[in-house]
């Protein structure tokens, strides 16, 4: 998640990329399919579609429930699945009447950190699998979030970090990079988890106007 993939994943890649609220779609007419894998809520399926669609102003649907692939399945530092591999086979395997698909698992996901050069961040031990809240294409058509790493303090807390996270992935399928303000729920969280507690449930004013949304 919230965390650079450089190239394939391309998290936090700074490159232009066309907005869907600048395509010839109106916003009502983006679909956001879920795409929830075994063991995820089917109740914070339909709350997180709601989330999604009172703050960016698409449409959203749920699609029935399946199983990440076992290719995906690595157990180098602990059991896992690569969270490149499955935004991979989201993106191979989407619907073409959806724009964005988002896939929810309550399994731990995982991918190669690498830094500028495209080289395995060191210790390459602790970075070729490295752990993740999240992750998806900048811009691209999906991304996929996992709750395994972030249970709160109470289901509420756990619920509010969830949304975060999804709404940051997918701006990242949107176009929009990290963002540097403090706040912002599309700032990078530098491996923290309590860099999502401190975000707010919000775009800051320079993320909003860059794909259209009214600033406050």
């Amino acid at each position: 998640m919230i965390r650079k993939l450089l190239i394939l994943s391309l998290l936090c890649l700074f490159s232009s990329c066309d907005s869907p609220y600048k395509s010839s779609k109106n916003k009502q007419e983006i679909i956001v399919a879920f795409q929830p894998y075994s063991g995820f809520s089917d109740s914070e399926v339909k709350r997180l579609e709601q989330t999604v669609t009172n703050y960016y102003g698409v449409s959203t649907t749920a699609l029935p429930k399946t199983t990440i692939p076992q290719r995906f399945f690595i157990n180098i530092k602990a059991p896992r699945f690569r969270a490149d591999s499955i935004i991979k086979d989201l993106k191979r395997n989407k619907p073409d009447s959806i724009d964005y698909i988002i896939g929810l698992t309550p399994k731990d996901i995982s991918f190669t950190k690498k830094n500028a050069a495209g080289i395995t961040k060191s210790p390459e031990y602790k970075y070729k699998d490295w752990g993740i809240f999240g992750l998806g294409y900048r811009p691209g058509p999906s991304c996929v979030v996992s709750t395994y790493r972030i249970k709160g303090h109470n289901t509420n807390h756990t619920f509010e970090r969830l949304q975060k996270i999804v709404l940051h992935e997918l701006g990242h399928n949107i176009g929009l990079p990290h963002c540097p303000n403090e706040y912002c729920f599309m700032r990078d969280a530098a491996e923290k988890i309590s860099t999502i507690d401190a975000v707010e449930m919000n775009l800051c004013d320079a993320c909003k106007e860059k794909i259209n949304l009214p600033v406050k």
